[in-house]
């Protein structure tokens, strides 16, 4: 399986703004529909944001739609999770994950089979 690195967690007051990072191997990225997901303490990872690959369709979960923004610079092979106007129920480990194919729903944890190791957003009220 493939590894993709997420960076860009950290602290952050109430209403502040994050960009997290994921960055994708080269031969994998061109081709893959790439999520976010989070999951915070005594909680189930839950989906935030997903895009696809070529059509570069997005989606979001209620939650964070019109302020989370997900992009992907094909150049760079990364993907990007812009946070904005940032809540304490925001707070969670990060992950970007590869969905396994197009046709599978954007926002199951098992429609992905390549996660990162998480990177941690805590939003301090």
């Amino acid at each position: 399986q493939v590894q993709l690195v997420e960076s860009g967690g950290g602290l952050v007051q109430a209403g502040g703004s994050l960009r997290l990072s994921c960055a994708v191997p080269g031969r994998t990225f061109s081709n893959s529909p790439i999520g976010w997901f989070r999951q915070a303490p005594g909680k189930e990872r839950e989906s935030v944001a997903a895009i696809n690959h070529y059509s570069r369709v997005t989606y979001y979960a209620d939650s964070v739609k019109g302020r989370f923004t997900i992009s992907r610079d094909n150049d760079q092979n990364i993907v990007y999770l812009q946070m904005d106007s940032l809540k304490s129920e925001d707070t969670a480990v990060y992950y970007c994950a590869r969905r396994r194919s197009i046709g599978a729903s954007w926002n199951l944890v098992s429609s992905y089979d390549s996660w990162g190791q998480g990177t941690q957003v805590t939003v301090s009220s």
